[in-house]
């Protein structure tokens, strides 16, 4: 029997990605997890595994110490490695090649292109579905959206139930609420184990009790399905995406759970909602709890603050910069983009109203220049249509000020934690 040892902090990869090595092989191959390098290492040493997947960014010594020490050693130095990283220049990679580093994959990792890989490496064949399927997991005010289009991929299914695991941890939600935006799929009878599958999923990984889900769709089969089901009972399938949060927001004001207005959360903290290429989780073929120290996520991180308020920018370059990131901070959208000439941020915090050039005029022209980036609108609640505008324009992440550190910590790690 091959084995496969992971060596990553992020408990959805490690789970997600031990639970696919371990089905559909026959006993051929069983995987192992490390949750930082100091114990890959000691793995590494202990179990010999026939093949390694580590993350670059690991804490308690990290990637470069582990492969080290893993080819100073003649038991180990021969065995191949798969390093993924969230952003790895030309120059690292090319150091990791003493390391017998054999693949390396940028995150968001392209599941099938993973898969092919290790296939190929351990002669091993995995069952993928490749149908087509893009689900996008995001949290509001403790709601979780889930939006899934084009159709019910079974592995990103998968994917989902870890991912909501791990938002429910990060931001502590203690009364789940969920709605399905089911955008633009037509199911048909073929569909109903999908479907079923979804739901169980949903329920399981959230804890959420039927009566806070809603299923959001268009579709007369999935309505009918869901409510012809008895195991299904109480939760309701709508669809209009405003009358979903009024039903649920009125549920939590009676429990006092919520002091703010209802109307003013519907009106402006809904704005993630909707289908967008963005910062969501992305669970995409071709296209983490919270980390053991803050700092590792963020450390080395270029983040951008356009901003004309100097206590916003001084909010964000303090919060960030206590962290381990290195902030620029720029007074117009102007300056910012004269600024990417020669400048790339992989986070930006972008207020809306400004003078010289507004955000929208920041928005349009990343796009004419198609620059992609993970873009957190900043907008004060009183701004409603202008952060519905940013969002119409493909803008899901928004924080309304008063901002608070905590708050954007959090949103941003939700947003750099896209493994798939």
């Amino acid at each position: 029997m091959k084995q496969v040892l992971i060596i990553d902090e992020s408990p959805l990869f490690r789970d997600y990605l031990k639970e696919k090595l371990s089905e559909n092989t026959e006993d051929q191959l069983s995987a192992a997890v490390a949750v930082n390098a100091l114990d890959g290492i000691a793995k590494i040493r202990n179990l010999t595994p026939d093949l390694i997947i580590m993350d670059y960014h690991l804490s308690r010594q990290g990637c470069i110490e582990a492969l080290r020490q893993k080819r100073e050693n003649p038991n180990t130095s021969g065995i191949p490695v798969i390093v993924l990283a969230r952003q790895i220049d030309q120059k690292k990679i090319i150091e990791l090649v003493p390391y017998n580093v054999k693949k390396v994959f940028t995150k968001p990792v392209k599941i099938d292109a993973l898969f092919d890989a290790l296939s190929s490496m351990l002669g091993v064949n995995f069952a993928i579905d490749e149908s087509p399927g893009i689900v996008e997991v995001h949290v509001n005010d403790d709601i979780i959206f889930v939006e899934i289009a084009q159709g019910l991929n079974r592995d990103k299914l998968d994917l989902l139930g870890f991912k909501i695991v791990e938002l429910v941890e990060l931001y502590q939600i203690r009364i789940p609420k969920v709605i399905v935006m089911l955008s633009d799929i037509r199911l048909t009878f073929a569909d109903g184990p999908n479907i079923q599958k979804l739901l169980e999923i949903i329920l399981n990984s959230s804890r959420v009790r039927k009566k806070h889900v809603r299923i959001l769709t268009r579709d007369s089969f999935t309505r009918n399905f869901i409510e012809s089901q008895k195991e299904y009972e109480g939760i309701e399938v709508v669809s209009n995406l405003q009358y979903a949060m009024d039903g649920l927001l009125s549920q939590l004001d009676a429990s006092m759970e919520y002091a703010e207005k209802k109307a003013e959360i519907i009106g402006d903290k809904l704005l993630s909602a909707g289908a967008a290429e963005g910062e969501a989780m992305q669970l995409r073929f071709k296209n983490e709890t919270k980390p053991e120290n803050t700092a590792e996520m963020f450390e080395g991180l270029a983040v951008a603050v356009v901003d004309d308020d100097f206590v916003i920018r001084e909010l964000i370059k303090n919060t960030f910069s206590k962290a381990g990131s290195v902030v620029t901070a720029f007074p117009d959208g102007r300056e910012f983009i004269a600024a990417l000439e020669n400048s790339r941020f992989d986070l930006v915090f972008l207020d809306i109203v400004m003078p010289r050039m507004d955000g929208f005029a920041v928005l349009r022209e990343l796009k004419d220049r198609n620059i992609s980036m993970p873009v957190i609108v900043l907008s004060a609640v009183h701004q409603r249509e202008t952060v519905i505008r940013a969002f119409q324009m493909g803008i899901k992440s928004y924080l309304a000020k008063p901002l608070k550190p905590g708050d954007l910590l959090k949103k941003s790690m939700e947003i750099l934690r896209v493994n798939f």
